[in-house]
């Protein structure tokens, strides 16, 4: 629901060249930049950036930009050569 300070949708001219936006189930949105996107707290945060790459899962510490926070941490064995004895 917006709130009564929001001005609601910009009009954008139908002339204005279309972003791109790339929606990746297990990551990021993608969006061709530069970009301004507008958090909850009515702050601003800009990239100039060709490429930005936006946190969807809220884990990123630089949030709204992602940081691939959302991977997994996988362990990783060492080689079986290079295991040390228990």
């Amino acid at each position: 629901m917006p709130s009564p300070n929001d001005p609601g949708p910009r009009r954008v001219p139908v002339t204005a060249p279309a972003r791109r936006v790339c929606v990746d189930p297990q990551g990021p949105v993608l969006v061709e930049g530069p970009v301004e996107i507008v958090l909850d707290d009515g702050t601003v945060a800009r990239s100039d950036r060709f490429m930005v790459a936006l946190c969807t899962c809220r884990r990123s510490r630089a949030y709204p930009w992602c940081d691939t926070s959302h991977r997994r941490r996988e362990r990783v064995d060492p080689p079986p050569g290079n295991r040390t004895p228990r």
